[in-house]
């Protein structure tokens, strides 16, 4: 019986059983037992599994940064209410209870006395009470014409629609991060899965290295440069299984979600890899969709209304009150009483306050109309910039594939001639070290691809509906 092949297959046997130990070994340390010594140690973490809509549509919802813009649309709407009181009636209920007494001298007036009788109030004056009087009404208001309380409200609702946007704003772009955690995620799936392969070539052939010199038609360098070739393949697969987990964390982070597993449905090779270049359409739609624009245009259009809301102040405002009420003096008898009239207030003068408030609103809408103006070059630029580079990674993609099939050939022909004793394993090693690059080329090419989709979706104000 030939031992060299049993030797070969020993040996790659025990390089992927070393492998494979790597890997396994933090799966091992999260599936250990959930208590230790009575003591609670790890628990399971839930498993969640994803698309790239589904991450994109989970952070639009439930990051942080949304539900707090989220808080902002709420106080937006409170103040409305708050505004629209200006123009309901108001009721109030008051009751007093009091006692009062005055020196008589204090009279503006003296008042005579019967001839013959003393002067009713003497010079130096008395104190007179005290009086003791209790009085119980109720107010109420009512505004009949306020021009500047009705342009306050519009004003504020307008603030509603400016913070709805922004929280349409803000979920594209929790969605954009989190779109591009997940490939990241799919990345390092895909870099650690070519480290995997990677290992498993240096594995056999460094059993291929040894079985040749056990044979003699081997010498021990090669050995040498297998192992060296194993060592480092596994230095790397260290490195992948790394960032695989690393960004799997990132990605929760960015989904708003708790530590869980997260478990994806998608690949870089499956995501779809063709997308419109109708560069008009896109620029309109951008141009359309996109929240940020539309934020700062309703900021202008809000300043605009509140400057109109200052302005109305020199219209003068007419309101109507009454109020009515029991009175007594303690130990009398209850009165009814009331109190009604229609007011007129005109502002005349005020010292020019209002004149500077309405400028400077009126400073904030061009301001905010100078900003949604270069927004929309810069818009126009990340739609533009998206597809270039859509375009240019396709091509790489292309060529990356195109690269991987002949690095694989390079492989295989080496290999051949390994085995043949024509030569050493320097080329074949070099050869593994080239497809090694090569497969890496092609992931980065597929990243960026989906990457440049991922930012013309952003661009586009269509983030949530990328697939």
């Amino acid at each position: 019986m030939n031992p060299q092949p049993l030797r070969r297959s020993i040996a790659i046997s025990l390089a992927l059983t070393l492998i494979v130990a790597l890997v396994a070994f933090v799966a091992a340390v999260a599936a250990a037992q959930s208590t230790e010594g009575g003591v609670t140690r790890v628990q399971a973490p839930q498993t969640l599994r994803l698309t790239l809509a589904d991450a994109v549509r989970m952070a639009a919802k439930q990051n942080a940064t949304v539900e707090g813009a989220r808080s902002r649309v709420d106080a937006a709407q409170a103040r409305v209410t708050q505004r629209k009181a200006d123009l309901l009636p108001t009721l109030t209920a008051t009751a007093r209870e009091g006692g009062s007494t005055i020196n008589s001298a204090t009279f503006p007036i003296e008042l005579p006395s019967a001839p013959g009788q003393p002067v009713l109030f003497p010079p130096d004056g008395k104190i007179l009470g005290p009086v003791n009087a209790l009085d119980v009404r109720a107010r109420i208001q009512q505004s009949l014409f306020d021009p500047a309380a009705r342009t306050r409200i519009a004003s504020a609702k307008s603030v509603v629609d400016v913070a709805n946007a922004e929280v349409a704003n803000a979920s594209d772009m929790a969605a954009t991060m989190a779109a591009n955690a997940y490939l990241l995620v799919l990345r390092a799936d895909a870099v650690y899965s070519a480290r995997i392969a990677d290992s498993t070539l240096a594995a056999e052939l460094l059993g291929i290295a040894q079985d040749q010199l056990a044979a003699g038609t081997g010498v021990a360098l090669d050995v040498t440069r297998a192992r060296s070739q194993l060592a480092g393949a596994r230095a790397q697969l260290i490195g992948a299984r790394n960032e695989r987990d690393r960004t799997r964390v990132d990605l929760a982070r960015a989904l708003g979600l708790p530590p869980v597993r997260i478990e994806l449905s998608d690949a870089l090779g499956t995501l779809p890899s063709t997308v419109s270049f109708d560069e008009t359409a896109a620029l309109d739609t951008a141009l359309r969709e996109r929240k940020d624009v539309q934020s700062l245009d309703l900021q202008a259009r809000s300043s605009r209304l509140q400057a109109s809301a200052i302005r109305d102040e020199r219209f003068p405002t007419v309101g109507v009150f009454a109020d009515e009420g029991q009175s007594q003096r303690n130990g009398r008898s209850y009165l009814p009483t009331y109190d009604w009239g229609i007011q007129l207030s005109v502002p005349i003068f005020d010292g020019f306050r209002r004149e500077g408030r309405v400028e400077e609103q009126v400073s904030g809408a061009r301001e905010l109309d100078i900003r949604a103006r270069d927004l929309r070059a810069q818009v126009e630029a990340d739609v533009r910039s998206a597809m270039l580079n859509l375009r240019s990674s396709g091509e790489i993609v292309a060529a990356a594939r195109e690269r991987l099939s002949f690095a694989e050939q390079e492989v295989s022909q080496s290999r051949e001639r390994f085995q043949a004793g024509v030569s050493g394993n320097a080329d074949l090693i070099t050869a593994s070290m080239t497809l090694n690059a090569a497969r890496t080329q092609l992931v980065d090419a597929l990243t960026s691809f989906q990457g440049a989709r991922v930012a013309l979706a952003r661009a586009q104000g269509s983030i949530a509906a990328i697939q």
